[in-house]
């Protein structure tokens, strides 16, 4: 199996790049996280990967950490999700932001993911939720609250970026006097100034 490549980046497209290893390019699929980070074309790239083997197709995803590649491997373990949706969810939101939302499974956010319904969310969170909170102690310090997740949930639904919302969120002042109301106030004011 390979678990690892190290190699120049050859291309670079949308949802995926080339790398040129010794005498072979291997095309790998990137969530846009990972694929933001890799460089320009010429450079070394060293990627974690997972070869994805099914009866009509064989694919390398690659990775920017172990974090974020045992997080695709925990999302194509649920019913319903392929690689295809596991890259859109890794794209959306950072590691720590996707694992905060499963965590305290706010289905909401989630569905921020194109085609990403719901009943999908939910899954996610109802197969997900205790293995992240057993598995990832430590390694992942939730970077959304509950209430925190639904200022952003809020923000984006007016329509704002999710980079955005999570960017005023972060700025937002640590008091727990604020409702949800006053929190997302205090960010559209935050986020009328820039």
């Amino acid at each position: 199996m390979i678990v690892a490549l190290e190699g120049t980046l050859e291309h670079r497209s949308i949802d995926s790049a080339v790398v040129k290893i010794g005498p072979l390019s291997l095309h790998v699929y990137i969530p846009g996280s990972t694929l933001s980070r890799l460089g320009a074309v010429g450079d070394k790239v060293h990627l974690h990967t997972h070869l994805y083997v099914r009866e009509d197709n064989i694919a390398i995803y690659g990775f920017s950490s172990t974090e974020e590649l045992a997080l695709f491997q925990n999302l194509i373990s649920v019913s319903g999700i392929g690689p295809k949706a596991a890259l859109a969810f890794l794209s959306t939101f950072s590691v720590e932001q996707l694992a905060s939302a499963i965590i305290s499974g706010n289905v909401d956010l989630l569905t921020q993911v194109p085609g990403i319904g719901k009943k999908i969310a939910g899954r996610v969170v109802l197969e997900l939720k205790g293995k992240l909170e057993k598995g990832w102690e430590g390694t992942i310090t939730p970077a959304l609250t509950r209430e925190d997740a639904d200022v952003v949930a809020a923000l984006t639904s007016l329509g704002y970026s999710l980079r955005e919302a999570t960017q005023a969120v972060a700025n937002l002042p640590a008091s727990e006097d604020m409702n949800l109301e006053e929190k997302v106030k205090l960010a559209l004011s935050q986020l009328s100034r820039t």
